[in-house]
Order: C-alpha cells, then sequence, then structure tokens
C-alpha cells in the first residue's frame, strides 16, 4: 500500500502523514504543539507560545525578497475527533489512519483531520524550504479551534508586523473566501425526577445510525438528517399510541459542530405493549426512511436490553419532547444578498441525560451560525426560549463575531490575478456559512487584511471525511505562487 507520506507534493504530505501519528482532539493539543515546537528549534526558526497556547513561529525573508512584506499564514492544530460506533479508537492516544481510496486520501473509521491539518502541513512544508522564494513569514497556528477557537479569541496584539494573512483552512480548491458566519453555544439544562421502573416493564435500546452527518456550517443547508430529531420523533410517536411509555436515559450526537449521526435511547413499556411498540418503530422507522431519501443508509432499531432502576418522570419526559420538537434545527433563513448560501442556521447537536450526586438531568447543546451577529443572538434566544418554555435553564455561551467581506481587499486582487494566470480564468470569490477564524482575528490585528483557501475536503466533522489528491497538489501549487508574489512594502 503506498503511504501518503509518498504523495505529490509530498513536503506537504510527509508533514500530514506525521500530523496524523499524533493525536489533536480539541483541547488536547499538547502532544501536536510540543512537536511543532521542536521541529521549528531543530531548524533554527524563531518559536514561541503565547500566553493561551497558540504557536507562533518566524522566518526571514529569502535573498532577493527582503523588502517584499511580511506574510502572516494561519491554520489550526486541532481536529475534531468523531469516529464510527464499531470503531475502536481513542482519540487521546491513538493515531488516525489515513489510506489513499482512489482520488482521495481518508481514514479508517474516524475523521481523517485533514480539516485543518493539511493546512498546518502547508505551512510547516514552507517554513522548512530552503527553495521556494518567500518574503518575511509569520505562522500562527491556533489551538481548539473547533470546540470554542479558544486560541482565536484569546490572541493579544503585538505579536506580528504583517499585514496580509493566509488563512488555510477552506474545503473548496479553486474558491477564496473573504467572510464567514459567526456562532454561539446555546447551553440547556432540563431537571427531571428519577422514578423507580415500574413493575412489569421490558426495556428497548432504541439506535439512529448511519445517518450522513456532516459540518454543522458547510453541510447544514443538504437537509440531512438529525439523530436527535429523529429519536425525538419516534419516542413521542411512541407515546401518543402508549401512554405509559417511559424514558430512561437520551444519548445523541457528540460534537456542537457536527450534525448528529447517531442517538441511543433507553425506553422502556409494560410487558402487554411490547409488540405495539415495535409496531409502531417499524411503521415511523419506514415512513422517515421515505422522507430522507439522501441518507440511504439510515439505520433504526429496537433492540431488547436490561431493565434500567430508574425512568424519568412523566412530566418532564412529556416537556422535553415537546421543546425538542419545537426547537428549530437547520436553516432558518437564506442569504438575500449571498446566492445560495445559508445566513441563520441551528445545529441540534448533542442530548444526553446524567445523573450526578443524586440530581437528574438532561443537558441539551445547539449551535447557532449566522452572518449577522444580530441575527445570530436573536436566533440563539428563540433556540432557548423552546426549552425556557419547558422549564429549563438555558444560555448563550461563547459568541464569536463573523468576518465582514471586503471586496476591496488588496490582497484578494492580488490571489485574483494569481490564480487567473495559472488557470486562465476567475476564481470564484465566497462567503462561507462556517466559522473561521479571521473574524476573531480581526479584532487584535484590525489592520490585517485577510483571504482563505485550501483543498477539496468532504464530510468534514464526520468518519468519512475525505480529501482530494489533486486538490492538495493545486492547492500548494497555487500557495507557493501567491506567497512569491507579495509586493514590496
Amino acid at each position: 500500500m503506498v503511504s501518503i507520506a509518498a504523495l505529490n507534493p509530498t513536503p506537504l504530505w510527509k508533514h500530514f502523514a506525521k500530523l496524523c501519528e499524533i493525536p489533536r482532539p480539541s483541547k488536547h493539543e499538547d502532544k501536536v504543539v510540543a512537536y511543532i515546537v521542536e521541529f521549528a528549534q531543530s531548524r533554527g526558526l524563531d518559536v514561541k507560545l503565547d500566553q493561551i497556547g497558540n504557536v507562533i513561529i518566524k522566518k526571514p525573508a529569502t535573498p532577493g525578497m527582503e523588502e517584499r512584506k511580511t506574510l502572516a499564514m494561519q491554520s489550526h492544530v486541532d481536529m475534531v475527533p468523531q469516529k464510527n460506533a464499531d470503531t475502536e479508537h481513542d482519540f487521546l492516544t491513538d493515531s488516525i489512519k489515513p489510506y489513499i481510496d482512489g482520488e482521495w486520501v481518508t481514514a479508517e473509521g474516524t475523521t481523517l483531520g485533514a480539516d485543518n491539518g493539511i493546512g498546518v502541513a502547508a505551512i510547516l512544508a514552507l517554513l522548512e524550504s530552503t527553495d521556494i522564494p518567500h518574503p518575511a513569514l509569520e505562522a500562527l497556528l491556533t489551538i481548539d479551534e473547533e470546540a470554542g477557537m479558544t486560541g482565536a479569541k484569546h490572541l493579544q496584539p503585538g505579536h506580528f508586523e504583517a499585514e496580509l494573512l493566509l488563512n488555510l483552512d477552506t474545503e473548496d480548491e479553486g474558491e477564496l473566501y473573504v467572510g464567514c458566519a459567526g456562532g454561539v453555544d446555546v447551553n440547556v439544562s432540563l431537571p427531571y425526577s428519577a422514578e423507580p421502573t415500574p413493575a412489569g416493564y421490558q426495556a428497548f435500546k432504541l439506535s439512529v445510525r448511519g445517518l450522513r452527518g456532516g459540518h454543522s456550517g458547510l453541510d447544514i443547508d443538504k437537509g440531512r438528517g438529525n439523530a436527535n430529531k429523529i429519536a425525538n420523533r419516534m419516542i413521542d410517536s411512541g407515546l401518543t399510541q402508549i401512554a405509559e411509555l417511559r424514558i430512561a436515559s437520551l444519548d445523541g450526537g457528540s460534537l456542537r459542530n457536527a450534525i448528529p449521526r447517531e442517538s441511543f435511547s433507553v425506553i422502556a413499556v409494560p410487558a402487554e405493549k411490547v409488540a405495539q411498540l415495535q409496531d409502531v418503530v417499524q411503521a415511523v422507522a419506514a415512513v422517515i426512511k421515505a422522507e430522507l431519501d439522501n441518507e440511504a443508509k439510515l439505520d433504526i432499531t429496537l433492540e431488547q436490553c436490561d431493565v434500567p432502576a430508574t425512568v424519568m418522570d412523566t412530566q418532564s419526559q412529556q416537556k422535553l419532547i415537546r421543546a425538542i420538537r419545537c426547537c428549530p434545527n437547520g436553516v432558518e433563513r437564506m442569504s438575500t444578498a449571498l446566492e445560495g448560501i445559508a445566513d441563520t442556521s441551528n445545529n441540534l447537536a448533542r442530548i444526553v441525560t446524567e445523573t450526578e450526586n443524586g440530581n437528574s438531568r438532561v443537558r441539551i447543546q445547539c449551535l447557532v451560525r449566522s452572518l449577522s451577529d444580530s441575527a445570530r443572538d436573536e436566533h440563539g434566544l428563540n433556540v432557548a426560549a423552546a426549552f425556557q418554555l419547558a422549564g429549563a435553564e438555558a444560555s448563550l455561551d461563547n459568541a464569536y463575531p463573523g468576518w465582514t467581506p471586503n471586496m476591496q481587499s488588496p490582497l484578494l486582487a492580488l490571489m485574483k490575478e494569481v490564480y487567473r494566470g495559472m488557470e486562465g480564468r476567475e476564481p470564484d470569490v465566497k462567503v462561507i456559512h462556517a466559522g473561521l477564524e479571521c473574524g476573531l482575528l480581526a479584532k487584535p490585528y484590525p489592520h490585517w487584511d485577510m483571504v482563505s483557501f485550501g483543498p477539496t475536503i468532504r464530510r468534514a466533522h464526520s468518519p468519512e471525511e475525505r480529501v482530494h489528491i489533486q486538490s492538495v497538489a493545486n492547492f500548494w501549487a497555487y500557495f507557493i505562487k501567491v506567497v512569491a508574489a507579495i509586493p514590496r512594502r
């Protein structure tokens, strides 16, 4: 089997192959940060960590490029840790296992980490190079982008001299991004009473699996199924016909920025109602599968399991089911200014029951995105209200701003010119319904002229994540052409 390190361009792929060996889920970046620091020190580069843990590396200009403007480059070192339910993998200790699948590189049962590992690898390859002309370079490798943008949020002024910044974190080769959505988390806590499971009940595990999932920004407009919504619909249908049905536990979704692919619920009914429950699940599952004709692998199963000691009180479970039904999910509004771009959306990302110190509660997490900060906050309040009406506590947290487009950007003009020279056509200039760090970076460095671009990545934030091999080669060739074309001060 051909190693991905041997792919073209090898300077980039060898670094990506190394990144795959290093566990780097969000909030656990210590190993990859240590690797990058050692990489820079061993090559005589100026490297430091800022107060939050971002890596900052500087490299002098190559001979003849000293009078060019200093260029900053930025990517994030963390990755989304998603795996299939039947995949044995510990993201804190195990390496990602990439492999070549035709024209693509993907991973065995987990996310690949091409988001944003390819960007990091490109920056490391340029910093390591001895034969690529470039101006003075400043690299910013941020932590915890996927789980809160912590690195970008806490970046302070004074670290950089550059006026220009290339963000290498978008996912369609040949497209240049000059704006993005902001976001806010909606965190919900609904207390309930855990009551003894009634005598004569049998318990079943309701599983929703096989959904496509994906990035809660890039894929939110594609009509993909949400496992939390589907599970809730199944349970509500059961309650409609079997009033005695009780919820014991819920566990759906995983990360706030990933469309939920799986949900696992434990429910209980009187023994004499088992056949009726099975009929309801079979009938409703068929209806949902017919509706979601883009989810060919959707699998809904009902399997008998051990009877749990407790179930949710009936009043709380009724309020919960209704609130989840009312919670907006998916695109709320499409942009009227930017054709084909979602303006505002919500991802009903995570639902889990938990008991601690004798107190039981349901925790729910949503991620609201919008091109407008005011619309972001308004929709966040709408989502919160659905649960507050059910008696839950709900708060808006971790808000981050969008990135306002500058269509008159000199860096954009330069990059369009370089692209025309290479491809003989105009690149697509776009705004993305996802969170890029550029909006946050503009706060400490408001003078930065920024453009984002990258190779073609599909199904980011899911175990089906893959990156197109030829697009990486094209991305790299374009990247070093742009670097060489940076103008004089």
